[in-house]
């Protein structure tokens, strides 16, 4: 049996649950197909313990046999879309405390240089009336 990598061993029970989902709905759509185990692994080009694996949602099966089991049942094209940056909601959500930071910075600096202007023009209207 493989040595299991670090990576493995500390996916989040959440992303584990995920795989599981994957897996079962896997064999959902093979069965709803009326597949076989042994149809769809030949179909897949793999073993049929492998296929039972991805169907149980190990986490070591590849993301290839992953990929490939998703274009058996059309939805091959999901993929494009699991890391693009507009889905990203960590990176969103840095962007607009980014832009809240910055916000509240040229907020300071503009009423910093409206007292500065009030301090100096007061400043001269005294010397004037002096």
């Amino acid at each position: 049996m493989p040595k299991t990598t670090k990576a493995i061993r500390q996916l989040p029970p959440a992303t584990l649950g995920a795989l599981q989902k994957l897996g079962i709905d896997l064999a959902v759509a093979r069965l709803r197909r009326k597949e076989s185990l042994r149809t769809w692994a030949k179909r897949l080009g793999i073993t049929l313990s492998t296929l039972q694996r991805l169907e149980a949602g190990d986490p070591t099966v590849s993301i290839g046999i992953v990929a490939s089991a998703l274009w058996l049942i059309n939805r091959d094209s999901e993929l494009g879309n699991l890391a693009a940056p507009q889905y990203d909601q960590g990176a969103l959500e840095m962007s607009v405390r980014e832009a809240m930071e910055l916000g509240q910075a040229r907020a300071q600096a503009a009423a910093e240089a409206r007292m500065r202007i009030a301090a100096d023009t007061g400043e001269k209207e005294s010397d004037a009336s002096g």
